[in-house]
């Protein structure tokens, strides 16, 4: 992907993430960005196709910032956490209007971000779990792909505005039990030793950048 067309993704996602797919249009990407319609319409044929490219690139820069900050010396705990936080940051930076409206009006991409999305996270918790289990901090009879894809679920639950106000409790305390819950699922008894050791240095605070 050449500078000027990642310019132009990187314009145009911020504009639909801020006020919405439908209120914005090639016009405004256009003026935003500093591009004729000509140049835009020779790197995509439509909004949809540009939504499309957009998506890709969210999926590819999680990937990205995921490896880059994958430190040898964090165990299979320690990046768990910090790979949910991720996660949860990443999803929290985008508006409910983006989302009302990708759903709406374009349902096949949306199927296709939460199916990309979950499929994205699923893999990257199956690596955890091998990780973990070669350190000897978690079970070796887990059946790999269905605790990755509940865990998956929860993450997505945990995006619901009705979960989420459905009691009294602050994201961060619903994060903390939902994480607690997890690994105490997930570890054997050195894995659960080295967990109380650490928890109470354990960062649970979920903070948008």
């Amino acid at each position: 992907m050449s500078n000027n067309d990642l310019i132009i993704l990187e314009g145009a996602r911020e504009l639909f993430r801020n006020y919405g797919l439908r209120s914005v249009s090639m016009d405004d990407i256009c003026r935003y960005v500093g591009i004729s319609k000509k140049t835009l319409y020779r790197f995509v044929e439509n909004k949809a196709a540009l939504i499309d490219k957009m998506i890709d690139l969210d999926m590819e820069e999680m990937g990205t910032i995921i490896n880059e900050h994958k430190a040898g010396q964090q165990n299979a705990i320690d990046e768990l956490l910090e790979q949910s936080k991720f996660v949860h940051q990443h999803i929290n930076n985008i508006k409910p209007a983006f989302l009302y409206d990708l759903q709406k009006y374009y349902p096949h991409i949306h199927q296709r971000f939460m199916r990309e999305k979950r499929k994205w996270i699923i893999n990257h918790v199956i690596k955890n779990l091998r990780q973990g289990i070669e350190e000897g901090l978690y079970r070796t009879d887990l059946n790999l792909e269905l605790v990755a894809l509940l865990y998956s679920q929860k993450l997505e639950d945990m995006q619901n505005p009705e979960f989420i106000n459905s009691g009294d409790f602050t994201f961060e305390k619903i994060f903390e039990v939902m994480f607690d819950n997890h690994i105490r699922g997930i570890s054997n008894q050195d894995g659960i030793a080295y967990y109380e050791q650490q928890k109470s240095k354990l960062n649970f605070k979920i903070t948008n950048q």
